[in-house]
């Protein structure tokens, strides 16, 4: 009897741990940009894939597109509909041009050719109302993330083609209501635009997202609070994010805090408790880069994972690279995204003068470097060790080695998601390049410095990797 028991013990332990790995999550992500009959804009594709991969470093499944027509979003939105059917998790995130009449909010393709409310209402516009009913309402959970408030050219052109009647056109997106389980969040308020953030970056809303929602430990609606201040803050109170949730219960993106437990995180009749699968991602991200010689690797971990289990072996390797071990030769082909010409091109002085960096500009490049791994103070010079940071980052994604930027690596540089160092930072180097260049014995390097206000955590994998450990897939 007692064996009975035990065995019928250790079934129900097997099938309560099958269940929490069951957690189903998919999301669809999209960013349009290269509008074809209005002036492009520059980084919904950059916001679309640097979410795409902080949302696959937690566990989702996601369906993902960029620039795409209104043909082709209908069939992302099919698929995005049948991946989600029954989802613990659904997740919507479109980045781009959005417009709305009489308080419907519309989604527009590249292709969109806007003349007259007609034109929305008879198919050149995407009703985000319908599509989020008809693709997610089976999903427990509903996330949904419009980074799509820009100011829309297209609304000039309905209003001065529509004379003989009276036609509501809204600047920015209208109120939504959400349903049970959902969660919706607009860059900024009914009726707002939102920024479209420096070219070549991410959105301010879209970096605060990736900076926040996939935080260790951290609640959904405690994320979005973080979002509006740091989106608050960043555009000088110019933009603040609007929301409306209907969440029942606690949803967490990336495992739940340590003191909870599944059965004590959940209400009775929560729609769903949703606990990542954050250490198989950790333990796959440690055994990618464990071997590496690089510390801008290592630097990449301690972002995404600040507290994670492989923290002391982290900055131990970082302490024990800058002490002197040799640099890798070793590449990987992460090269998603980038131009196989910047494997080839030569850059020099020509080139980097031709990019006409100004001061300020210069500086963002060293600090971006910075908040790679690389260690060079932000002057707005490029001196000599500036330079030879410069070659020392061209040479680990597989550029060639100048010490000098062309336009494709710029652009290139542009595209990282780094954790940008405060202004402080660029004068609390420690003591070892001192120690270094005098020759003498190296003291035990301190650990790294992160600074909250620029840190991406979910986006490390993103953008300090992806971009950070390029190889030579283009020069095989």
């Amino acid at each position: 009897m007692r064996t009975l028991t035990l065995l019928a013990s250790l079934i129900c332990v097997a099938l309560t741990a099958t269940a929490a790995h069951a957690d189903r999550r998919v999301a669809f992500v999209v960013g349009n940009g290269a509008y074809k009959n209005v002036t492009p804009l520059p980084n919904p594709t950059i916001d679309a894939k640097s979410m795409a991969g902080a949302l696959r470093n937690v566990g989702f499944e996601v369906v993902e597109g960029t620039n795409l027509t209104r043909d082709k979003m209908t069939e992302k939105l099919l698929d995005f509909g049948k991946k989600a059917q029954g989802a613990d998790i659904a997740v919507f995130y479109y980045a781009g041009h959005g417009i709305a009449i009489s308080g419907t909010n519309y989604l527009l393709p590249i292709d969109a050719d806007i003349k007259s409310e007609m034109d929305v209402k008879l198919g050149s516009a995407i009703n985000i109302d319908l599509t989020l009913d008809q693709t997610m309402s089976d999903a427990k959970v509903k996330l949904v993330f419009l980074d799509a408030c820009r100011d829309n050219p297209f609304a000039a052109k309905i209003k001065s083609n529509s004379a003989t009647r009276s036609v509501n056109v809204q600047t920015g997106l209208a109120e939504m209501k959400s349903g049970e389980g959902t969660l919706i969040a607009f860059a900024t308020g009914p009726g707002q635009t939102a920024l479209d953030g420096q070219e070549g970056a991410n959105s301010p809303f879209t970096r605060a997202l990736i900076a926040n929602i996939t935080q260790p430990g951290v609640e959904i609606q405690q994320a979005m609070t973080k979002v509006r201040a740091q989106v608050n803050e960043e555009t000088n109170k110019g933009q603040l994010p609007w929301g409306h949730t209907n969440l029942i219960g606690s949803v967490y993106l990336n495992g739940m805090p340590a003191n909870n437990t599944p059965a004590a995180a959940a209400p009775a009749g929560s729609t769903a408790v949703a606990a990542a699968p954050s250490s198989d991602v950790e333990l796959e991200f440690w055994r990618s880069i464990k071997d590496s010689n690089k510390t801008e690797e290592f630097n990449a971990y301690l972002l995404s994972y600040p507290n994670g289990q492989f923290r002391s072996l982290a900055l131990a390797r970082i302490a024990a690279l800058e002490s002197g071990a040799a640099p890798s030769t070793q590449t990987r082909n992460l090269t998603a995204g980038i131009d196989p010409a910047t494997f080839t091109e030569e850059a020099n002085q020509v080139t980097e003068d031709q990019i006409g960096l100004d001061k300020g500009q210069r500086r963002d490049v060293q600090r971006r470097l910075n908040g790679l791994g690389f260690d060079v103070k932000a002057t707005g010079k490029f001196d000599d060790p500036t330079r030879a940071v410069i070659t020392r980052w061209q040479a680990a994604r597989g550029y060639p080695k100048s010490g000098y930027l062309n336009r494709l690596q710029h652009k290139a540089l542009l595209t990282e998601v780094v954790a940008t160092p405060s202004a402080s930072s660029d004068e609390e180097r420690p003591a070892r390049r001192r120690a270094s260049s005098s020759g003498g014995t190296s003291a035990p390097a301190p650990a790294p410095r992160y600074h909250g206000g620029g840190v991406d955590p979910g986006a490390a994998f993103v953008g300090g990797v992806v971009g950070g450990m390029l190889g030579g897939a283009f020069r095989r």
